[in-house]
């Protein structure tokens, strides 16, 4: 195996997923979710879709806009009581069929959840059922050999949730300042500071 040559593919599939996402007006709806969101965004999603879930909680509690992740598994066993009228959920699923994540919706809804925004690849998905926005990744290839790996699918999930993020920032007009008071700490934190006081 020719490892630089390897590397170079896997890198490519990945990149070619991103920019391969079908943006329709289907986007701007989320982002009028977000920004008119009332409580806060719970994001969720399960294995490696739940760390991206965790990283775009995240990143948008430190651009101005609360946010949590909720564990699909652990919300069937109490963690459901972070859901309150208001809030907006942020569903990621390759699949769409990802049976906890499913159960989380239904059942927040009882408990008032708001709109639900899905986040998914498979055409025959429960998730686009249950979704008020859905946002279809595309059809996206894994470059692991057995096809099985999820890479090519959670860079997507991750370029989508980063672009949902910085839009919604900018939209509200978030400021150098109000960046910094959520992020003091690290080098982040002195760079915001530095902005301020220009």
């Amino acid at each position: 195996m020719d490892i630089q040559q390897r590397i170079t593919e896997i890198l490519a599939a990945e990149a070619a997923a991103i920019t391969a996402v079908p943006v329709t007006a289907a986007f701007e709806d989320a982002v009028a979710v977000l920004e008119s969101c009332s409580g806060k965004v719970l994001t969720t999603g399960m294995g490696k879709a739940g760390h991206i879930a965790r990283k775009v909680a995240a990143t948008l509690c430190s651009t101005a806009l609360p946010a949590a992740f909720l564990h699909p598994g652990e919300a069937l066993h109490g963690d459901l009581g972070l859901v309150a009228p208001g809030d907006v959920l942020l569903a990621f699923s390759n699949s769409g069929r990802t049976r906890e994540v499913i159960d989380v919706i239904d059942l927040g809804r009882r408990l008032g959840l708001g709109p639900v925004i899905g986040i998914t690849s498979h055409r025959d998905s429960l998730l686009r059922d249950r979704a008020d926005v859905l946002l279809d990744m595309g059809p996206v290839t894994e470059p692991c050999r057995l096809g099985l790996t999820p890479t090519a699918s959670i860079a997507v999930m991750l370029a989508i949730g980063d672009a949902l993020a910085l839009v919604v920032m900018e939209r509200r007009a978030v400021s150098a300042e109000d960046f910094g008071v959520r992020h003091h700490g690290g080098y982040l934190g002195r760079v915001a500071r530095a902005d301020v006081d220009r």
